[in-house]
Formats: structure tokens, C-alpha cells, sequence
């Protein structure tokens, strides 16, 4: 089997991806921006080949690797980059050379655009928040929206992933600046939901099943931690909710999500919300095609002593799992992160001797992540919910004159 694994060397750890294809007997080829000198060791020894291309958004110069490929090695089995930013030029490429293993040109709206989820939310019998498309529809049509659901309202582009550029509109005056400087994309405004986020991540196999399946809990807004400069905590559950995996199950199906990772997010309700549900109900949000973002397939692990990166490349080559097992012990694995900007009552060496032997990662974050997750992240294993609070609140507690500050 011929698999062309774009940017494998972004995230970092995608690396682990390309080593489990090696071991399943994968002649794996990578495509990527960086030179091959800087690709750490662990990914080189992954690869047969590496092209390198001066910017992987020429798709001129994609297509030159994949044909470089496809004529020295034959007919490339698979293609994919495991990464959000990706998934539309993924599918143009299956699509152009004829790879049916993967999403093509014909499935990407419906994961792409926030818009067109919602229809194969509602066909999954999920509820969905109401929305309105704004560069269809002028500001007293806002109004006319707003009036209906009331204030705030969120803002964020129909096409994008995490809370870039996305706005919490809190009353008229914040409404009619927003249109004012109205950006050149297209966005979607959607009635706020009072509740947190979960979501459902695994990797399906051909038949839209999840053959692996979990879920993580952020307990604060993206848009809110990207807003003020917080710090982002969140965890993989130890166990996932009877009714969280009948809505998860129903969505992979839905959305015909054969063969892939995924990343499928909800609120789960804080009060009652009419149309909507009950308190504790769920209601769609959006889904990723992919892993979920940054370190998040090493919490997977962490939390249920297993490894998604074979479970994954097990589905690539046999569509159903040949070396992991489920049933081994789970916990929480939680993420805090922390910002250079801030000043905290507990040091780093402080964390460490505390929480050394339950600490699974301890690193620096990558600039470009930076924003979202800070700079600076913890990621251990606790127990219990006390436990977990615990671990978040000492690392991100701040000294007393910058918790005054702010």
C-alpha cells in the first residue's frame, strides 16, 4: 500500500501516524514545507521518501509531488493530512488522482462549512442552535434575527475551525461596529447556547462505525480563553455518557464519516433552552474530520491506556482493530496550559515535584498554538474529578498581584 501523508511533520507528534503505517507494512511517503534536515529523526526513520514542497498551499507543487510519487511507486492507495487546514485540498487531491479511500471534492461542504453541518446534524436527529447567514442578509435582518433569539449572539466564519475570528455580540452598538468593518468572508451568526462543550473523537471505520470512541470536556469557551487571554484547561473523560455515545453514533453516521478520525462537538446544556432541549440535553455545535487539535490524540492515550495512533493505522490497513485492547484502565487526562504573560504562584519546578509521577507531558507550546492552548502546557493523569480540579487549579493559579491586576 502506497500512503501519502501530508505535513506529517506538523503537529509534532504526527509523526506517531506515519511509524504505525511502517509497522502495518505501509510504504509511507510524506509531503511537506520544512526541509528534511529539520524533520525530527523519528519521522525520517517513518518515511520512504520525502518531497519537500516551498509552500504545501501551491497546489500546483502538490500536484507535482503526487505525480513525482505516483510514478516512481504506482498508484497511491491513500492520502491524507490528519489536519483541519488540509481537508479541502486533501479531497481535491484524492479526487484529481482518483483515490477512493478518502473524502473527495463531494463531501467537504457538509464538513467545512458550519452551515451545512446542521443538516446532517438535524438528520442525525441532533438539535441545532438557529442561525442566520450574514453576508446574505443586511443588518435590519440581524436585527429581525436578534430580536428572535436575544442578545449575545456569536458571530464566526462559515468556513473556519476553533474560535478564529469569532465574536460574542453582546448588544446593538457591538452588532452595528461588526457590520461597519464586516470582513470579506463569509459568516454565520448563531443564537448562544448556555452550556459546555463536549465532544466525541474516535476513528471510524468503513461503514461510518466508530471502531474507538471517547470524549473530552473543555469547561471553558475557546472564544472566551482567545478573548481575554486565559488559560486553557480541559480533559479527556474516563468514561463516556450512554447518551453522549448514542448522539455520537448517530452523527458519524449522519454525516457519512467513513474511515477517518473525528472530532464531533456538542454543548451539553446548563439550563433548559426552548426548542433546544432540557438542562443536560445535547445540542450540535460542529464536527472536524480530523483528530482534535494539538495534543489531544496524546490525551486519548493517556486516559484510556491505548493508542490511537495504531488504532487509526489499524483502520487504514484491516478496517477493524488488530492490536489494541479497550478494556484496560481509564482516567482523566487533563490539559493546562499557561501563558508567558502572566505571572503564577506556583513555579514550574513546584509543579513537577508535586505532580511528577502523574505527569504524562511537560513542554513548550509551538507559536502558532500559542493563541488557543498558551505557552506553556501540563498534561497529567488524575483519578478522580477532585483530583483533576486540583491539578488544574495549582497550575494556573496565579500570584496574588496579578490576580489583582486582572
Amino acid at each position: 500500500m502506497n500512503f501519502v501523508f501530508v505535513s506529517p511533520q506538523f503537529p509534532k507528534t504526527y509523526w506517531n501516524f506515519c511509524d504505525r503505517l511502517k509497522h502495518n507494512g505501509v510504504n509511507v511517503l510524506g509531503i511537506g514545507d520544512s526541509g528534511y534536515d529539520e524533520i525530527p529523526d523519528e519521522l525520517k526513520e517513518c518515511l520512504t521518501e520525502y518531497y519537500r514542497v516551498d509552500s504545501m498551499a501551491d497546489y500546483d507543487a502538490m500536484v507535482r509531488a503526487m505525480g513525482y510519487f505516483t510514478f516512481k511507486y504506482g498508484k497511491i492507495d491513500w492520502l491524507e493530512s490528519n489536519n483541519e487546514f488540509w481537508l479541502e485540498q486533501d479531497a481535491a487531491l484524492r479526487t484529481d488522482f482518483n483515490i477512493t479511500t478518502g473524502a473527495q471534492n463531494d463531501f467537504i461542504d457538509r464538513i467545512k462549512f458550519k452551515s451545512k453541518m446542521k443538516e446532517s446534524y438535524i438528520a442525525a436527529g441532533v438539535p441545532v442552535a438557529r442561525h442566520h447567514m450574514v453576508h446574505e442578509n443586511g443588518l435590519d435582518d440581524a436585527r429581525a434575527f436578534v430580536a428572535q433569539v436575544g442578545y449575545p449572539v456569536i458571530v464566526k466564519p462559515d468556513n473556519g475551525c476553533g474560535a478564529e475570528a469569532t465574536y460574542k455580540l453582546k448588544n446593538d452598538a457591538e452588532l452595528e461596529a461588526f457590520y461597519a468593518e464586516l470582513p470579506d468572508t463569509s459568516y454565520i451568526m448563531e443564537e448562544f447556547i448556555n452550556g459546555t462543550i463536549v465532544s466525541f473523537d474516535g476513528v471510524a471505520d468503513s461503514r461510518c462505525v466508530p471502531l474507538f470512541y471517547t470524549s473530552n470536556v473543555f469547561p471553558t469557551p475557546l472564544i472566551d480563553i482567545v478573548n481575554s487571554l486565559g488559560d486553557l484547561s480541559y480533559w479527556t473523560q474516563k468514561t463516556v455518557p450512554e447518551e453522549l455515545r448514542d448522539v455520537g453514533f448517530r452523527t458519524i453516521k449522519a454525516f457519512g464519516a467513513k474511515s477517518r478520525f473525528f472530532h464531533c462537538e456538542f454543548f451539553r446544556l446548563n439550563e433548559d433552552k426552548e426548542g433546544l432541549g432540557q438542562k443536560g440535553d445535547y445540542v450540535a455545535l460542529e464536527v472536524n474530520m480530523r483528530p482534535a487539535g494539538g495534543y489531544t490524540p496524546d490525551l486519548i492515550n493517556y486516559a484510556n491506556s491505548v493508542d490511537c495512533y495504531q488504532i487509526w493505522a489499524d483502520m487504514v490497513c484491516y478496517d477493524e482493530l488488530r492490536h489494541e485492547k479497550l478494556d484496560l484502565p481509564h482516567h482523566y487526562c487533563v490539559y493546562a496550559g499557561r501563558r508567558d504573560c502572566h505571572t503564577y504562584k506556583h513555579s514550574h519546578e513546584e509543579i513537577l515535584a508535586r505532580y511528577g509521577r502523574q505527569m504524562k507531558m511537560c513542554d513548550r507550546v509551538p507559536d502558532v498554538l500559542s493563541l488557543d492552548m498558551g505557552n506553556q502546557m501540563y498534561v497529567a493523569t488524575l483519578d478522580t474529578a477532585t483530583e483533576r480540579d486540583a491539578f488544574v487549579r495549582y497550575v494556573q493559579e496565579q500570584a496574588p498581584a496579578q490576580a489583582a491586576k486582572d
